[in-house]
């Protein structure tokens, strides 16, 4: 019998180009076997940078509170309408009782 370790072929370390993480690889099995993150560094603080967008963020919050307020006074008036139509439909109609489950006896 021969060992396994004689017949068996070395992984192939690769360097993932969309990560940076370290892959180790079996040619045999063309599967992963280790899988080490890559170290992140802490992006560089830019104060000018993150005040620029606190400001762009205020302003775009701004406008979608905007939004919203007009959105509400169209949604009010779009009910307002359709409560009328509803309400000179029922002009209408005669005023008829309900039906009961105690009157189908």
């Amino acid at each position: 019998m021969s060992s396994m370790s004689e017949g068996k072929t070395q992984d192939i370390l690769v360097n993932c180009p969309c990560c940076g993480a370290h892959l180790s690889v079996d040619p045999e099995l063309r599967k992963v076997i280790a899988h080490e993150a890559a170290r992140k560094q802490p992006p560089a603080v830019d104060l000018d940078r993150a005040a620029e967008l606190l400001k762009e963020q205020e302003a775009r919050r701004e406008a979608l509170f905007q939004q919203s307020a007009e959105e509400m006074k169209t949604h009010a008036q779009v009910l307002e309408r359709k409560f009328e139509a509803a309400l000179e439909k029922s002009k209408d109609e005669p005023i008829t009782r309900p039906t009961r489950d105690i009157d189908l006896d």
